[in-house]
This record gives structure tokens, sequence and C-alpha cells, in this order.
């Protein structure tokens, strides 16, 4: 169900050709009240795609009716013809839904610097066929018509206390932080103004989606949306409500992890006692950039010593020489020093972790990322992206 879980949304994912494969390519959410919430977060990216220049402005009143996504084109550096078909998108669903293309939002994924009016009329049509084919039980196909190079559609749904959050998402490759190549939709039927739904997708996203960090290659088209209907007539504590919301982008997040492009291993770099989170965050995403240390864990290899010297390029508060690094549950590190032997780790599972004690502070961070392999390296020479 992912984004159609939340009472008050309908959805639909139909195929209108953008993809050479056939398979479904414009997706349509609407949000049907009585609350049209709406609330995005965008990619920090300078270089932005003409839907994240259109949403960003749409979505500044905190009014979201519908949001229009497409597959098989990123409209991205395509010049104001780009634009043009961005705002032809808006209203065309707003005309069908009978509300204000400012209220729309849109987002695209696929190859940038491509686009023509083969294009713009398909898009178009996608958002008249989509429309035709809401349903209340539409998530799944929305879900599906979201796909580029995914293995799999990504959702989650977190139901408590009467009031539901359901999203979905879409990514495999170019996972960076500035939200990842990420197109993520989430829905909720609590009751919650837009500061509010503001606030609460910003604290979610940057403890899950942000601290994503599989290749380092920022997208310029990521969007992470939040639209809530009010339709259960539950007014969550704002508590309880960022608890279920950051779960559901967790969640997202390590989904997206799982599928990233040619990866064996899901890395979990947990950084403790840092003076900071700040220090945390960036002592973890040194290592997560760093190709030697991705390549080690690809190889099988404990190689700590790569770990060191990635975070030994962070202006982080730490003593290089008394830090400790466990691998899968085995000390291999203590005190800057070698501790129990690189033959006591096992490596092959998928999942990795690995533990960093800065022995600064009490803060912490985790970032998620993934090894660097043969297939990483073909499939992103192999697909134009």
């Amino acid at each position: 169900m992912s984004v159609t879980a939340a009472q008050g949304f309908e959805a639909s994912g139909v195929a209108v050709g953008l993809k050479s494969t056939g398979k479904p390519d414009v997706a349509v959410v609407v949000n049907r009240g009585p609350l049209k919430v709406g609330a995005a977060v965008f990619t920090s990216n300078r270089a932005k795609a003409n839907p994240i220049i259109w949403s960003q402005q749409a979505v500044q009143d905190g009014v979201v009716e519908a949001i229009v996504l497409n597959s098989g084109g990123a409209n991205c550096f395509t010049g104001s013809f780009g634009f043009q078909t961005t705002h032809q998108t808006a209203e065309k669903a707003a005309a069908l839904l009978g509300v204000s293309a400012g209220d729309i939002l849109i987002c695209s994924t696929g190859l940038i610097g491509t686009g023509d009016g083969v294009f713009r009329a398909k898009v178009l049509e996608g958002v008249e066929q989509g429309i035709a084919a809401l349903a209340t039980d539409g998530g799944e196909a929305a879900s599906l018509a979201i796909m580029t190079t995914d293995s799999k559609p990504k959702r989650s749904i977190v139901t408590t206390d009467g009031w539901t959050i359901g999203g979905m998402a879409k990514g495999a490759g170019m996972l960076a932080p500035g939200l990842a190549t990420m197109l993520v939709v989430i829905t909720t039927d609590a009751m919650l103004d837009a500061a509010a739904a503001d606030e609460h997708l910003r604290h979610a996203t940057r403890v899950s989606f942000d601290r994503l960090d599989s290749d380092g290659c920022m997208s310029t088209n990521d969007q992470v949306t939040l639209m809530a209907s009010g339709a259960s007539g539950i007014t969550p504590t704002p508590q309880a409500f960022r608890e279920a919301l950051t779960a559901v982008c967790i969640d997202l997040s390590e989904q997206l992890q799982s599928d990233a492009e040619g990866a064996s291993h899901d890395i979990r770099i947990v950084v403790e006692n840092a003076a900071s989170e700040q220090d945390a965050v960036e002592v973890g995403r040194s290592v997560a950039r760093n190709n030697l240390f991705k390549a080690a864990i690809f190889g099988n290899d404990p190689n700590w010593g790569r770990v060191l010297a990635a975070i030994g390029t962070t202006d982080a508060e730490f003593d290089p020489y008394d830090v400790d690094v466990w691998m899968n549950g085995v000390r291999v590190c203590t005190q800057g020093g070698p501790d129990r032997p690189r033959e006591d780790v096992d490596l092959t599972p998928r999942a990795t972790r690995l533990v960093i004690d800065l022995k600064t502070g009490t803060a912490g961070a985790i970032i998620l990322t993934n090894d660097l392999t043969h297939d990483y390296v073909h499939e992103n020479s192999a697909y134009s992206s």
C-alpha cells in the first residue's frame, strides 16, 4: 500500500513509454483531505533539475494537493523547454483535479540533459492516465513507476494509535547527502499543520536520508515530500509523530542502501563518544567516502589502518593515537594500535558493522554506506546516469 496506507490518499502508476522497457513510468499521489498540508526537503546541489526549482516555490505556502513523479528522464539541464514542461505538467494535473497548479509538486528521475517534445507529450499523457487511474490501493503501482535502476520498490508503513504514516522511495545510485538520488513521498492521515510537518520532516531526514552516503555522488533531483490529510481526525503528540516519521525514513534509507548499485556489503559506520554530533558525522562520512576502505571491505579485508587514515583527514576533535575500532564485533584497533588479529574478523556477510570510538565526548552518529565493487564500476560505465 505504501503511500495509500494512510486515509485520504489515492495514487496510481502508469506506463506511457518514457522507459524503453515499457514498465510503469509516471506516478501520481493525490491528497483528498480534509487537510492539504505539505512539506518537502530538496537536494543541496547547486545544480538543480527543473522539477526541484518548481517544487521549491510551490511548497512554500505549506499546501500540497498532489505530486506527479516521472521516471525515464530527469528533466535537468534542459533549458527553458524543461521548465515549461514542468509548468505544463503541474497545470495539466491541476486542471484535471480542479485545484491550483501552484499546489502541485513535480518530481523527475532519469538521464540528465535529455528532453524533447516527445518526452513532454508522454509526461502529459502520463498525468492524464495517472489521474484517471487513481485508486485508494494505488500505492504499490506508484512505487513501481518511480523506479529506475532499482531492483525492487521501497515501501514502509507505520500505524499506531489510529493514525498511519506510509512512504515510498526510489534510489540505487548517486546516494550521498543532499538526500541521495532519491525520490521519496511520505503520507500521513494524522492531524498536522504545515509548520510542524516541515519541522518533523527536517529532523527525520537529518538522521536518515542525509546519513546515507553510498557512493559520495549527489544528485540534481533529490526530493523528499511529506503530505498530511488529517483524515484520521487524530492529533498525535509531537514526539510520537516524530518518532514514527523518523522510523519510516530510516527504514526507507536502509532499503535504499541495500539496493545500492553493484554493492556486496551494506556498511553501518557507528561513531561513538565524539565531542559533538557534527564531529561524529564528519568522521563517519570520511570513512564512507574513502575508496580504499570501501575496496578493502569488498575484498573482505578488515584493513583498519585505512579507517584511521580516513578519519585523520577531518577537523574533528580526537587523538588519533587513542582511538578504538571494531569490525563486526571484533576490536581490531585500540589506542591507535593493533588489538586482535585480522583473521578473527569475518567480513563475508553482507551486513558489515564498523564502530569507531573517538573517546572525546558523548555524541554519536550512524552513517550508512556500501563497498566499492567491480559491479558498481561496470553498471555505471554501461548505464548513462
